[in-house]
């Protein structure tokens, strides 16, 4: 996954191994996390829940999410990356694997909940390390990279789930895709170290790395002074509006290409890998033409803002998504907006990058992961009720994805009229 050039044969390119890991983790992640979705009409049927009933057994991961993100994002500051990550990936694959075991709505709630304490810590892990491995001008492309983990993760998932679904069972779907983890993990306990502390990391790729960068610190910074920055509440909001967007497509796409194209389990792959490789490309891309900007001299405030306000307007014409009478019309709409999703997703992260300094981005990310899942579980619950009650009805949940980004953008620049990094010192005598 690296992306390299003369210059990082020079300076070395070990943290394109490492920004590998990261990916390989985040793929893991999206494939452990949608295989209900891809289920869902299946179990819906053998289990018997309602529209209202699903709505609630996803939401149950999104809070969990949500309450494991503020820790997880904590836990990544206070004992380093490395061992946090693989407690992390420890829960969520046998969390995963007890779905196997569920029989009712809420044996699903219980696993998915556990799911989604487990799952919280992958992306404060990610962008800590990012922020730890990579200079600013590369940031925002590392994060893309390991970002479109989740896509290939949700291009896997409906080829090889439905195929073990039909073939020993949709019990054996779970108990195969949370093993996955375990495997992720020999290699990150192997492989992963601290720059600093890297033998593979040489001189001159560590003094490129901290390029700009402040020196290392054991400074700890106080929630309460990350909670009083009008930064913080920037990236927390935007996470609000826009991540619960990301949970729809991953948990009710499936159940929307069935009820308005009576697309079945055999037959939901293509659609779904048409969707999220186009997003896969958007998470790169939108990565990529941030830095770009940046390397061409543009400041981190105009390169991130004009990257995010080309998606946000990408995003604007899903809102017709409904209303398209063909499936590949229907498709190639949501797969434009799944991937701008994604190149915003790519910036907004690297936003707590770019104001806050290494010390305090786990936390910063939990704050924001934390907003972003309960703002998942607002809206995953009203939609299964608004659905309940209109006879599947989606088009005023297409409105709400298609306004929610630019709305976002609005209120990130509202609070922060120019992106710059806040000082440790600062932050530290708070």
């Amino acid at each position: 996954m690296a992306v390299s050039n003369a210059d990082d044969v020079k300076i070395g390119r070990y943290r394109w191994v490492i920004c590998a890991l990261l990916f390989f983790a985040t793929t893991i992640n999206y494939i452990d996390r949608q295989v209900l979705g891809i289920l869902a009409p299946t179990l819906q049927k053998d289990i018997g829940w309602n529209e209202a009933q699903y709505g609630a057994i996803v939401s149950w991961f999104t809070f969990a999410y949500a309450l494991g993100y503020l820790g997880a994002g904590r836990l990544m500051d206070r004992i380093g990356t490395r061992l946090g990550f693989s407690i992390s990936v420890v829960i969520w694959s046998l969390s995963a694997m007890a779905h196997s075991l569920a029989r009712s709505v809420t044996g699903f709630s219980i696993a998915r909940f556990a799911l989604g304490i487990g799952e919280s810590g992958n992306f404060p892990a990610s962008i800590k390390t990012v922020a730890e491995w990579f200079p600013a001008k590369e940031r925002a492309l590392a994060t893309g990279i390991f970002n479109a983990g989740s896509n290939v993760g949700a291009i896997i998932t409906p080829l090889v789930v439905p195929w073990i679904a039909l073939r020993y069972g949709w019990r054996a779907a779970f108990i195969a895709t949370g093993f996955l983890g375990f495997i992720w993990l020999i290699f990150w306990v192997s492989i992963y170290r601290r720059p600093a502390a890297h033998p593979r990391c040489s001189k001159s790729e560590l003094a490129y790395i901290q390029s700009g960068s402040p020196s290392d610190s054991k400074t700890r910074v106080k929630w309460i002074t990350l909670l009083g920055r009008r930064e913080t509440w920037a990236f927390a909001i935007g996470k609000f509006m826009t991540d619960p967007i990301w949970w729809f497509y991953l948990y009710w796409l499936p159940k929307f290409l069935d009820t308005r194209y009576d697309i079945k389990l055999a037959q939901v792959a293509a659609p779904l890998i048409v969707i999220y490789l186009l997003a896969d490309v958007g998470s790169v891309g939108g990565g990529w033409l941030s830095g770009a900007f940046i390397k061409r001299g543009w400041s981190v405030n105009a390169a991130r803002k004009t990257t995010m306000l080309i998606a946000a307007l990408l995003i604007v014409p899903t809102a017709s998504a409904p209303a398209m009478t063909g499936l590949w019309a229907g498709v190639l709409i949501v797969g434009v907006a799944a991937a701008a999703h994604q190149w915003w997703s790519a910036n907004i992260f690297t936003l707590s990058t770019d104001m806050f300094p290494p010390q305090a981005v786990g936390t910063v990310v939990g704050i924001g992961g934390f907003a972003g899942a309960m703002g998942g579980v607002l809206f995953q619950r009203g939609t299964g009720l608004v659905l309940q009650s209109n006879g599947n009805n989606y088009v005023p949940i297409f409105i709400v994805c298609g306004l929610a980004y630019v709305s976002a953008l609005l209120v990130i620049h509202l609070l922060v009229p120019k992106v710059q990094r806040v000082a440790l010192s600062e932050l530290a005598a708070s």
